[in-house]
């Protein structure tokens, strides 16, 4: 039993890098969040941003890209359910977008909280 159990997570985290690459290569807003989020990692290292700070940079970017990848697959099931134009699926992939904005949204608020002093 154990083995299983660990040779199914094995599985799972193959299939997650996975699907994270090809986000990462076909996914024109993972990688441009993907950017961003070195290039803020970059600042962190630049400014010597605290513990505290990093911890909420590193949720903030995890987050994003994270729901990010959740809109893209509902978008994909969506597209695959309904090819068409529909208003429900309109509706669905307008919500699940805006959930990223939220997340965003939030990140760039955390980002000023974190970066503004430090420029002044």
């Amino acid at each position: 039993m154990p083995i299983r159990f660990i040779k199914g997570r094995i599985k799972g985290i193959f299939y997650s890098i996975k699907g994270g690459l090809e986000l990462l290569r076909t996914e024109a807003s993972i990688q441009v969040q993907f950017v961003v989020g070195i290039l803020i990692t970059i600042a962190g290292f630049y400014f010597n941003i605290s513990r505290e700070e990093w911890l909420a940079q590193t949720i903030c970017i995890g987050l994003v890209m994270g729901i990010e990848g959740v809109n893209t697959a509902i978008e994909e099931i969506a597209d695959f359910v309904h090819p068409g134009q529909h208003p429900k699926i309109g509706r669905l992939k307008d919500i699940a977008a805006g959930a990223v904005g939220i997340a965003a949204l939030i990140t760039v608020i955390v980002g000023c909280i974190i970066y503004i002093p430090k420029l002044f």
